[in-house]
């Protein structure tokens, strides 16, 4: 066995890289710095540009307005909108990740025809963001709709579930919740599977059962699932626009109003080409993104037992 001594040591590290071998380093990180530049830097620069312009009728920057476009959202109905978005955001994830969970515990269990099961409630992943809506449409359609038959056999007069407030935005949420559960079943339920039969078996013989041993025993070993599910609904909530644009178009009255809608209806619907005052409420949702971020990776993952 031969010893190098430190000197050569040292000039191993420093060993230079052939121009070859720094050609092919930069030929595979291309690829990813071209689509991160084209899909990310360069439209971040253009956002902030174009939040600082006006726009003409076809939507093109046209003067400087400094901080106009930002003032403009210093309003009541902005802060609607901000306050429908953290309605829609904090009801599509709380029922995303408890309504999953509730269903994942029992299918976990290995029984007759949990398979199926597991199959049937995981297919709303499948649907589009509009496809989703259609359903729901049709499902609440006056019409025609079981949900509303339903109601009128217990003597309950149904509301107007697109049409009327606070229900039209409590239904396009829940038509989000029906598309991001299947999705979240598959990972809590990928995360129970993977708890030790062992660490439950020796928590009953302590004492732990029912509730006391999912909250104390089964949460934390899958909380790095949990985590993972709050994180992507987060993200799934604030970007939601198919939905709404399908289900109810902003309506009644601006109450179904998102940020992401807004900024879709300023940029591009009824040919409004507000590009400056949708990029300024752009560059908002980044905020938020950020801040949602930060507070869920600084705060609550510091309560993820990760094993």
């Amino acid at each position: 066995m031969s010893f190098a001594l430190p000197s050569e040591r040292r000039a191993q590290r420093r060993r230079r890289y052939s121009a070859r071998e720094i050609a092919l380093g930069v030929a595979f990180c291309v690829p990813a710095l071209a689509g991160l530049g084209t899909f990310v830097i360069f439209p971040l620069f253009q956002a902030v540009f174009l939040s600082t312009r006006g726009t003409d009728i076809n939507g093109n920057p046209s003067r400087s307005v400094g901080a106009a476009n930002f003032a403009e959202l210093f309003t009541p109905a902005f802060g609607e909108v901000l306050l429908h978005t953290l309605v829609f955001t904090v009801f599509v994830v709380v029922a995303g990740l408890v309504l999953p969970l509730a269903l994942a515990v029992p299918l976990a269990q290995r029984l007759p025809g949990m398979r199926l099961l597991r199959t049937l409630f995981t297919l709303p992943f499948a649907y589009s963001a509009s496809a989703s809506a259609v359903v729901w449409l049709l499902m609440l359609d006056p019409s025609m709709s079981p949900v509303n038959w339903l109601l009128r056999l217990a003597g309950i007069a149904s509301p107007g579930w697109t049409t009327e407030s606070p229900w039209a935005l409590l239904t396009v949420a829940w038509a989000t919740v029906w598309v991001v559960a299947g999705f979240n079943l598959l990972v809590l339920g990928a995360g129970l599977a993977g708890v030790d039969d062992e660490v439950l078996e020796a928590a009953r013989l302590d004492g732990a059962t029912g509730m006391r041993n999912f909250v104390s025993v089964v949460l934390p070993m899958i909380s790095p699932s949990v985590f993972f599910v709050v994180v992507t609904t987060t993200l799934t909530a604030l970007q939601a626009l198919g939905q709404v644009q399908v289900m109810t178009d902003g309506g009644p009255n601006g109450s179904t109003s998102t940020l992401v809608f807004a900024i879709f209806h300023n940029a591009f619907e009824n040919g409004n080409n507000d590009y400056g005052l949708a990029s300024a409420q752009g560059l908002v949702l980044l905020l938020m993104g950020i801040v949602l971020a930060a507070i869920q990776f600084g705060v609550v993952e510091r309560r993820v037992h990760y094993r």
